[in-house]
Order: structure tokens, then sequence, then C-alpha cells
């Protein structure tokens, strides 16, 4: 489940977890100040030149352990 954070007047920010088909929250449970939902950065990133934005990695011949190349050394030999 995905964990929204939510920003109150009076305690600062805090985070809750709920269900993506949930309401967000209109006032906190402690004081019932109105709230506020933030949206936040997210913390997953890709990062070099190997993949793609379908989270798939490029396959290259200089990486030298690739699945397909030992298969191919193996049955030359």
């Amino acid at each position: 489940m995905p964990i929204y954070e939510y920003e109150c007047p009076k305690h600062g920010r805090f985070e809750v977890t709920q269900r993506i088909t949930d309401s967000p929250l209109r006032s906190h449970e402690g004081c019932g100040e109105t709230v506020r939902r933030l949206i936040s950065n997210t913390s997953f990133t890709l990062k070099g030149s190997g993949w793609y934005a379908t989270d798939y990695a490029r396959p290259s011949s200089d990486q030298g352990g690739s699945k397909s190349r030992k298969s191919r050394q193996t049955s030359a030999a």
C-alpha cells in the first residue's frame, strides 16, 4: 500500500498508509484540524545509460557476463 504524506497546521507533516482507492484524509485524528495531502518526490530512480523507461536493461556486449554470451561460448567449445 502506498504511503501518503499530509500536513497539519498544528502538528506538521505526518505519513499515513492508505489504499489507492481510499479517500484522502480531511482532518488530523489528534486535533481535528484540516489537513492537506502533499505531493512527495519518489525515492525510486533508474540511473545509468542501460535502462529504458519500461525498466528493462539494454543488452550490451561489453558487460562480459550476459547469459546469452555464456551459452554461446559453452556450445561452441
